[in-house]
């Protein structure tokens, strides 16, 4: 069940419009990429959003945060984890993964196999190998 996440939020009036400041840090457990045990992301977030007093027709002078004055925090927070998330998680930056032989973690038990043995299927073209 997700718990509190203290958050800062700062809203700034500025003559050209209201610029809004989030910062919390979150942390995130899954998967880890490589070995499949369990990972812990602590993740820093800060996000800024600007909102022009008369933004007129450009999309780049309004947050899509703010809709009737009334600012979305929860859809503001959960975007910028969603952006600053890396394109893998892992449970420590040297993890050496799965065996791909016999699927066994290599951080807890690392080994390597002595003879790599050759899929079945393959043994026709091995057979012309050996002929050339």
């Amino acid at each position: 069940m997700p718990g509190t996440v203290p958050a800062e939020l700062a809203i700034t009036r500025a003559a050209t419009g209201t610029l809004f400041q989030l910062s919390f840090t979150t942390r995130l457990h899954g998967p880890c990429y490589r070995c499949l045990g369990d990972a812990v992301l602590e993740l820093p977030i800060a996000v800024r959003e600007y909102q022009a007093t008369n933004p007129g027709e450009s999309d780049e002078l309004r947050t899509p945060y703010l809709v009737d004055d009334n600012l979305d925090l929860a859809a503001m927070a959960r975007d910028a984890i969603a952006l600053a998330l890396p394109d893998k998680i892992l449970c420590r930056p040297d993890c050496a993964g799965l065996c791909p032989v016999c699927g066994k973690n290599l951080n807890a038990e690392p080994h390597a196999h002595e003879e790599e043995s050759t899929d079945s299927r393959w043994a026709a073209l091995e057979a012309l190998r050996e002929q050339l």
